[in-house]
This record gives C-alpha cells, sequence and structure tokens, in this order.
C-alpha cells in the first residue's frame, strides 16, 4: 500500500464522530447538533488531505499526512451557502509530536460559486445531507466572512468558540469581506476601508502574541500599531483559549514598506541616485524604538545574568546545528558562527536587558502612512513555539531583523541578472546606507544604541539568518543564495 493510500485508509478509520465536539444552544433558541457536523465533517476529511498541502500557510509541506483528527466543530451559518469553523489535528509520517492544529473556514454551498479562486476550491461532497454540495475555502466568500463580521460585532458564542470586542464604538455588521492577495502564513479579510480580520491558520492553545501585544500596545496609547476592535478564540480541552483571529484598524492610505523598498531599489539601475529612502528608514528606526519602549512600560522586563545570557547563545547554537542537518551547505560556516555565540558570554553584556518584542519585524510589516510609520503582525516566527515567541528576548533582536530585511530589498536588484560587479555595488551600498540610518534612527528615538553591542548585534543578525536559510530551502529554495550570503559576510568578521 502506497503511503498515500495508508493516509486515506486512517481518514476513513478516523472516528470523527467522537471527535467533533457538541455545538451548544445560541441565544436564537437554533440547535446545532454534533450528529450533522460529524457527518459533514467525515465526508469533507479526503477533500481536506488532498487540499492542504498546496496552500501557502500549510506549514506540513513535504510530509505524508498520516491522520486528521477535528478536534471543534462549530457551524456558524446554516441553510445554502453553509459555514463550517473547524479546529483540526494533523499528523505525520515519522512525527512522534502530537502534530500541528489548523483553522479550516469551510463554505458549503449547493452550486458552485464562480468567484471562487481555483485554489479555494476543495471539491464536492459525497453523502449525507449535503451530497453533491461543493466545499470552498469561505475566506473568499464574501456573504460568509460577512458573518463572521457580524459574529464579532454582536460578540457571539458557539459552545467553545467565543467572539469578543474591545471597549469602544460598535462595529459595523453588514459589511462583505474581500480575501487579501497577499503571500502570508495566514488569511486575512478586509472589510471596506475600515477593518482586516487576519485568520490565524496554525494554531497553539494560549494567547497569540499578536493580540497579546496589540492589546498592552493600544492600552498604552501607542499610536504606531491598528487599534484592536474584537478578535475570537476557542477553548480546546484540557488547554487555555487560542486566539484563532484579530480584528484590527484597516490602513486603507498606508504603503507597504517592502514595496516601497524595492521601488526605490529597482529605480537604481537607471538611476544611482533615485531618492533618499534612507530618511524613511531613519524615521522607521524611530518608530521601532517608540514601540519597544511602549512594550517596556506594559509589560514585564528583566536582565540576563551570565548563566541566562550563556542559555541564549547555546539557544542560537542549537539552531544552527538543526540548521545544518537541514541544509548541509551551512556546515562550512559552523565553527565561525558558533564563534560569534559564544562572543556573547563576554563580560561587559552581563545585566543585557530583555523584554516583549515584536518577533519578526522586517520591512513587510511596516506601513508607511499619512501620519507615520505603523507596525503589524506582533506573532513573532510563526515557525516557532508560542510559548518561545512569548519570552522576553534582547530589543535588538527586532533590529537585527529589519537589518536582515534591508539586505533582502538589496538582493532583488540583482535577481535574474547576469554577474555585474557595478550592479552588486550598487545594491550593497543602497543596504548599507538604509542599514546605517534605520539604526541611528532607532537610537534617536530612545533605544539602545546597536553600535554599542557589537558582538550582541552580530550574534542576533546571524541566527537570524541561520532561520532563513531553513526558511527559503524548505519554501522558496531560488531565494536561498540572499541568506547565505549573509552568512557568509558575517563569517569573515567573527
Amino acid at each position: 500500500m502506497s503511503e498515500t493510500s495508508r493516509s486515506q485508509a486512517h481518514l476513513h478509520q478516523d472516528p470523527t464522530g467522537a471527535a467533533a465536539a457538541p455545538v451548544g444552544a445560541r441565544s436564537t433558541g437554533v440547535r446545532r447538533t454534533a450528529v450533522g457536523v460529524s457527518e459533514l465533517v467525515q465526508s469533507a476529511l479526503p477533500l481536506i488531505a488532498a487540499w492542504l498541502p498546496g496552500q501557502r500557510w500549510y506549514a506540513g509541506k513535504g510530509r505524508a499526512i498520516t491522520g486528521l483528527t477535528p478536534l471543534v466543530g462549530t457551524p456558524l451559518q446554516v441553510g445554502d451557502p453553509a459555514l463550517l469553523h473547524l479546529l483540526l489535528r494533523v499528523e505525520y509520517a515519522g512525527d512522534d509530536s502530537p502534530g500541528e492544529i489548523y483553522q479550516l473556514m469551510l463554505g458549503i454551498r449547493s452550486q458552485h460559486s464562480s468567484g471562487l479562486p481555483p485554489t479555494a476550491v476543495l471539491g464536492r461532497l459525497s453523502g449525507g445531507q449535503h451530497d453533491g454540495a461543493a466545499l470552498y475555502d469561505a475566506v473568499h466568500d464574501p456573504e460568509l466572512t460577512g458573518r463572521l463580521l457580524e459574529h464579532l460585532a454582536t460578540g457571539d458564542r458557539f459552545g467553545a468558540l467565543s467572539f469578543r470586542r474591545t471597549p469602544g464604538p460598535g462595529l459595523p455588521a453588514h459589511l462583505p469581506g474581500r480575501a487579501s492577495t497577499a503571500e502570508q502564513s495566514n488569511s486575512s479579510v478586509i472589510y471596506g476601508t475600515e477593518f482586516i480580520l487576519k485568520l490565524f491558520r496554525r494554531i497553539s492553545p494560549g494567547t497569540n502574541p499578536d493580540l497579546e501585544l496589540s492589546l498592552a500596545l493600544s492600552r498604552a496609547g501607542s499610536t504606531r500599531i491598528p487599534r484592536v476592535a474584537a478578535w475570537f478564540e476557542s477553548r480546546m480541552e484540557g488547554a487555555e483559549p487560542a486566539t484563532l483571529g484579530l480584528l484590527q484598524r484597516y490602513l486603507p492610505d498606508a504603503e507597504d514598506g517592502w514595496e516601497l523598498a524595492l521601488d526605490q531599489v529597482g529605480r537604481l539601475k537607471g538611476d544611482p541616485s533615485p531618492g533618499n529612502f534612507a530618511i524613511e528608514a531613519h524615521r522607521l528606526g524611530r518608530a521601532t524604538a517608540e514601540v519597544h519602549r511602549a512594550l517596556a512600560r506594559s509589560m514585564p522586563v528583566a536582565r540576563l545574568d551570565r548563566a541566562q545570557t550563556s542559555l541564549l547563545a547555546a539557544g542560537m547554537a542549537d539552531r544552527l546545528d538543526r540548521a545544518v542537518t537541514a541544509v548541509p551547505g551551512l556546515a562550512r560556516y559552523r565553527s565561525a558562527l558558533r564563534a560569534a555565540f559564544r562572543a556573547l558570554t563576554a563580560d561587559h553584556l552581563d545585566g543585557l536587558p530583555v523584554q516583549r518584542i515584536h518577533g519578526d519585524l522586517h520591512l513587510g510589516q511596516a506601513m508607511r502612512t499619512p501620519h507615520g510609520w505603523v507596525l503589524l503582525d506582533f506573532e513573532g516566527e510563526p515557525a516557532k513555539p508560542l510559548a518561545e515567541r512569548r519570552l522576553p528576548q534582547p530589543a535588538l533582536r527586532d533590529v537585527a531583523a529589519m537589518l536582515r530585511s534591508f539586505d533582502y530589498a538589496a538582493a532583488h536588484l540583482l535577481a535574474g541578472t547576469p554577474a555585474d560587479p557595478e550592479l552588486a555595488h550598487l545594491a550593497a551600498a543602497w543596504a548599507g546606507r538604509n542599514r546605517t540610518a534605520y539604526c541611528a534612527g532607532y537610537t534617536a528615538g530612545g533605544g539602545m544604541d546597536p553600535g554599542s553591542a557589537p558582538e550582541l548585534m552580530r550574534a542576533l543578525e546571524i541566527d537570524k539568518a541561520v532561520y532563513e536559510v531553513v526558511y527559503e530551502a524548505r519554501h522558496r529554495p531560488s531565494w536561498l543564495p540572499i541568506p547565505l550570503a549573509a552568512i557568509n559576510r558575517l563569517s569573515l568578521t567573527v
């Protein structure tokens, strides 16, 4: 029996009737029964198993699915179309871990909707009351995403699933939602020009840092983030509630920092002085420092002693070792990179301050608005466990991550072109100017001067580049030379 056949056999043997959580009654008096949900999920599982690996946000690429276990199934709209919310555990071949939990919003229509992108369609259901109906990703259905907004506006509760609002003006309850086309590890729905809903796809029990830090910054009066309007969560058996979605103010007049940078870089081919993006880099550095200062006022801060700093360095070394296993081409740099991590134990780094930070800062997480730079997506690196993403870190980790982003933007100038030393020099000079300007802005905004801690900055930038090497090798192999070039450069400075 092939791996695919074994997977499908396992799916049909799952006791999905028992696994699907009962759904309680709503105040309307309409009862949602577990039986109907169970039958629907049973019919949908084979379609889900075939569809999941093709999704941008799916983290299990390259691994064979051996089991799908429904954890909570909640009908959010009945009739035609219907909307089913599903939390699903995915298990993999050769993996002893409990697997990964994913959030799905499934639409069901008797007739296929012509407006759906091909990647949103799972197929046709067979058997039961929905026999022959089209099953699809409801994120792309404006009617059903509008229903989600209604639940957020009224603070509904469906058994384990709760919708919650922040204090303030009421939410509009009748706006259709359109799916964002941005490539990302979650899914976003935009409601008119007012709100954007982020749906977390990979779910872990506990409060997502994006909600936790956005609420903390809102309460601190920060204007450097979009205001939180609502969120929803689900309680899974034996675990604290998991954040499922976050509704924030939309920024219709904002410009994406990554696109702005690429525009400037692209003009270098025709004009070595296309504009001074360094001014914006300086302003972005100040905005980053303001966010760090607000987080330090709102949440616990600490200082690492010598032993704790050694643990920080050891964690970087462990990530490097795992990365070498995944990408053997890193092995030639391991000795030099480990030396950079050991340098963190120097006497003058004793007492290193740590706090809550963004955790995955780059140009694509920054938006330039008419009122200044705004930072988005405080989720942290999605590949890391949630508990690790919620730990205090050196604030300069965010600075190092943004420096890597300037390098990425500059590398686009060289993509798809023959080797050109002059062009390579222009790209390196552009990245250098903006790295320097960003650090200067960060210092001017009250952040720790990156130049005062060269060993720490080097180690943090290496750690980020190591993460990028593994990510690119798995998801975008054509981009792998970008972080490898940084690894090579940084290894020569040790």
